[in-house]
């Protein structure tokens, strides 16, 4: 039986919730404090957090970062085009953070341990884990130590008193942060099942959004979005604002089948309105400033980028390098997208840029600037060794 004082991960949902008299009975720790960290979920779900662990910890933080979150986990990822299997990362992004929150707790409270709520299965106790031995901290995390289950979760929990929002008529298990809202159990494990209407929060069903289009208009200055149909806003409310706006417009949803890191294949659903037409709008924008070569190259960095950060190893080597790469890039992409919204979709109306590599003088078919004439040594050339090839094989 471990004793002293452990730091535990708190969310204020079913694995964490009781994890609290786990902790003490099966565990035999003496003091436990609890930590919520404020990374953009929902109001509500924060007072539950607080409040649960007032009453059921030694010890309670809530810490508040979301302007953190923002700008050093949210813009770099607009700058990077953030995308694992083609959705938008919100949950991974987060974890990392929230991971070196509750470590300057422990490292204040004097703790001997770090306790999390994470499964065996899936990504989120490699994102906690590596942050926190990175650290030098041990681990203890009962989900995966003692193979529970979530109807085995439930039951325990309606035995010790502590109450729970999840029920085993709707065992939906939901992370939500400003940037995305993620939703699996229950029958959404069967890739077959088709998701009800009643899982998604942020979006309406394609059918029912507005029979006209919604055009917006998106400035960036240096890879960073700054204003919104004119309007200069922060971070946190550009987002809240544009996640309304796509959100009306059935924009952002994804159901797909999910590569989690251990190799598991899982059926996962999103909602991401916000970040679907950022990341959009950006990747456009990067395409009117940025060389063909820049481009090819930041693609090859931006997979890897969003590999590494999908794993929450925002502390290895590589990911310092490719930041350092994408953020010369982003020196240049500044401009504004417009883009239109309709019944689910989104295409890029128009874009423009003061530093845009584009010349309507030179590409317009009325130009005279270029002779035309010129092109033709260039094509005497062009594919020279593969007509050269197509020649030995007349021989």
């Amino acid at each position: 039986m471990e004793k002293g004082k452990v730091v535990l991960a708190f969310s204020g949902g079913l694995d964490t919730s009781i994890c609290i008299p786990l902790l003490r009975e099966h565990y035999g720790f003496d003091e436990i404090v609890t930590v919520a960290v404020d990374v953009g979920q929902p109001e509500a779900d924060i007072t539950r957090a607080t409040e649960k662990g007032q009453k059921l910890a030694d010890k309670h933080y809530t810490i508040d970062a979301r302007e953190k979150f923002v700008t050093d986990y949210v813009f770099p990822s607009i700058k990077a085009n953030g995308s694992y299997e083609g959705y938008p990362m919100g949950t991974a992004l987060a974890r990392p953070l929230i991971a070196e929150e509750i470590v300057k707790v422990a490292q204040k409270e004097g703790a001997s341990k770090i306790a999390h709520g994470c499964t065996g299965r899936g990504n989120d106790q490699l994102r906690f884990d590596f942050i926190f031995r990175s650290a030098g901290y041990d681990i203890i995390a009962p989900m995966r130590e003692m193979n529970l289950t979530r109807e085995w979760e439930i039951c325990y929990a309606q035995e010790h008193n502590v109450p729970v929002t999840v029920a085993k008529d709707k065992p939906y298990s939901i992370d939500e942060n400003f940037w995305s809202r993620s939703i699996e159990g229950g029958n959404l494990e069967d890739p077959a099942f088709h998701p009800p209407e009643e899982i998604y929060a942020w979006t309406v069903s394609p059918k029912d959004a507005p029979d006209a289009m919604e055009e917006v208009r998106i400035e960036f200055e240096q890879g960073v979005p700054v204003a919104l149909n004119g309007k200069r806003l922060p971070g946190i409310a550009l987002i809240e604002e544009l996640n309304l706006i796509a959100g009306r417009n059935g924009v952002g949803r994804n159901d797909m089948i999910e590569d989690r890191v251990l190799g598991l294949k899982a059926r996962e659903n999103y909602e991401h309105p916000a970040a679907t037409v950022l990341l959009a709008a950006h990747r456009d924008l990067e395409h009117l400033v940025l060389t063909r070569s820049e481009l090819a190259f930041k693609h090859i960095v931006d997979d890897k980028w969003s590999e590494l950060a999908y794993m929450g190893l925002v502390h290895e080597p590589l990911f310092y390098a490719l930041n350092a790469f994408i953020d010369k890039t982003q020196e240049r992409a500044s401009g504004f997208v417009d883009v239109g919204l309709y019944k689910g979709s989104l295409r890029v109306l128009g874009r423009s840029s003061d530093l845009a590599l584009y010349s309507d003088d030179l590409v317009s078919f009325d130009s005279t600037t270029i002779d035309q004439n010129h092109a033709v040594g260039f094509s005497n050339y062009f594919g020279l060794q593969a007509r050269l090839f197509q020649n030995l094989k007349k021989r």
